[in-house]
C-alpha cells in the first residue's frame, strides 16, 4: 500500500478517547459509533497512553492529556471550558480545545432565564410568599418600560437568551468584553461600559465565561450600582458571584431577589445562608444540561471536518479563556 493510501485509511478511522465525570459512557460510545462507524472508541483509564487522534472529555484528570502530542483536538462536552483550562501545563500546547457551540443548551438557557424574568416581572415570587402566609393581596404591576433586562455576556448563549426575551418587549441591554452589536439590544463593552450597563438594568443575567477577569465580578460594588430593588439571575458559574455580598445586599433590599443555578461549592452545603433566605431561589445547576444527541452530532461533524483537513468552529482561545 502506498503512503497516500495509508494516510487515507488512517483519516477514515479516527481513534477516539472518551472520559466524562458523572456520565455513563455506554450510551455516549454507542451514539458516537453510530455517527462515526469507522472510528475506534475507548474509555480512557489510568495508565492508558496508547495513541489516539481525538479526546472527548468533561473534567478530565491531568494524567489523561499530559504529554499527548498525538491528538488532533480535544472536545470539551460543554460550552464552559474553565474546568479543562485549569489543567494548565498538563494541556498539550499544540492541541486545539474545541467547545460545544450550543448543542441544545441555548434554548434551555433561554427558557430558564425567561421564566425567571417573567416570575419577577409579574411578581409571582411575591404572590408565592403571600400564599405561604395565607394572604390575599393585590400588588401593583411593574411597568415594562422600566423593567430593563441586562445580559452579562453576549456569546452564543447570551445572544440566545436575548432572542428568547425579545418577544416580551423588555428593554434589553448587553455587556461584553469587546464591542458587539445585537439587534434589539443596547450593547455596552469593556470596563468603561460596565457602569452604564449596570445603572440601566433592573434585572442582571450573568452568562459570562469564567476567566481571571470575571471571577467575583458580581460583588458588593458592582451589584450596588444596580437600581435599588433589582434582581440577579446567575446561570454561568458560581465563582462569578461573591456569595456573602449577595446575601447582605438581598437582606438590605438593594437586591430584591435572586435566582441562582450555580454556586461556589456544589452541591450547596446544607448550612449555607442561601437556604434560609426566601428571596433567593436555588436550582441545582440545571439551567442547561448537555443533550447527548445534539452533542454527538456536533462533535462527529467536527471530527469529520478535521479528518478532511478543514477548520471547525468553537476552538478555544486559551489566552482569553473561552
Amino acid at each position: 500500500m502506498s503512503t497516500a493510501g495509508k494516510h487515507e485509511n488512517a483519516a477514515s478511522a479516527p481513534r477516539i478517547l472518551f472520559y466524562a465525570v458523572g456520565a455513563n459512557p455506554a450510551p455516549w460510545l454507542a451514539d458516537l459509533q453510530a455517527a462515526l462507524p469507522d472510528a475506534s472508541l475507548r474509555v480512557w483509564e489510568e495508565g492508558d497512553d496508547a495513541p489516539a487522534d481525538y479526546a472527548i472529555v468533561w473534567k478530565p484528570p491531568a494524567a489523561m492529556l499530559a504529554g499527548r502530542t498525538d491528538l488532533k483536538a480535544v472536545f470539551n462536552m460543554g460550552a464552559g471550558v474553565d474546568a479543562i483550562l485549569q489543567l494548565g501545563d498538563a494541556l498539550p500546547s499544540s492541541v486545539p480545545i474545541v467547545r460545544l457551540d450550543d448543542a441544545g443548551m441555548g434554548v434551555q438557557m433561554a427558557e430558564y432565564v425567561t421564566h425567571a424574568v417573567l416570575r419577577y416581572f409579574r411578581r409571582f415570587d411575591q404572590f408565592e410568599a403571600q400564599q405561604r402566609n395565607g394572604q390575599w393581596r393585590f400588588l401593583k404591576a411593574f411597568e415594562k418600560d422600566k423593567f430593563a433586562v441586562g445580559i452579562l455576556g453576549l456569546g452564543v448563549l447570551g445572544s440566545r437568551i436575548a432572542s428568547g426575551l425579545a418577544p416580551f418587549g423588555f428593554p434589553l441591554h448587553g455587556w461584553s468584553r469587546t464591542v458587539k452589536q445585537l439587534d434589539g439590544v443596547t450593547c455596552h463593552s469593556g470596563a468603561a461600559g460596565l457602569d452604564a450597563f449596570l445603572a440601566a438594568s433592573q434585572v442582571v443575567v450573568c452568562i459570562l465565561p469564567l476567566t481571571d477577569e470575571t471571577v467575583g465580578i458580581l460583588n458588593r460594588e458592582t451589584l450596588g450600582k444596580l437600581p435599588r430593588g433589582s434582581y440577579l439571575i446567575n446561570v454561568a458559574r458560581g465563582a462569578h458571584l461573591v456569595e456573602a455580598d449577595l446575601l447582605a445586599l438581598v437582606q438590605s433590599g438593594q437586591i430584591a431577589a435572586a435566582t441562582l443555578d450555580v454556586f461556589q461549592q456544589e452541591p450547596l452545603p446544607p448550612e449555607h445562608g442561601f437556604w434560609q433566605e426566601p428571596r433567593i431561589t436555588i436550582t441545582p445547576h440545571i439551567a442547561a444540561v448537555t443533550l447527548r444527541g445534539d452533542s454527538v452530532r456536533q462533535i462527529a461533524a467536527k471530527i469529520k471536518r478535521l479528518q478532511q483537513g478543514l477548520t471547525v468552529e468553537g476552538v478555544v482561545d486559551r489566552a482569553r479563556g473561552y
